[in-house]
């Protein structure tokens, strides 16, 4: 199931003025505010799920090697009966 990518307002404008400056400056292009949203959507709808999952996987990744170093941090000292070991 996936799960619909919401933007917000002004991010989305945002993007679509980018989509709009990319067209006439790189391509030579004009294309209009309904056209450079109807993009904007379609790229969303088609990559986002893409990188929503690179993003979960890289944080996923981030957080298991954080918790492997405190884990060493914690052990590394083992206390017992007479002092430090």
């Amino acid at each position: 199931m996936l799960i619909p990518i919401k933007l917000p307002k002004e991010q989305k404008d945002e993007i679509i003025r980018g989509v709009i400056a990319h067209f006439e400056s790189d391509r030579g292009e004009t294309i209009g505010e309904l056209a450079a949203e109807q993009l904007v959507d379609l790229m969303i709808k088609e990559i986002g799920p893409y990188i929503y999952n690179k993003a979960i996987e890289d944080s996923r990744q981030t957080i298991l090697q954080k918790t492997s170093e405190l884990e060493e941090e914690l052990y590394a000292p083992n206390l017992t009966k007479g002092g430090l070991s």
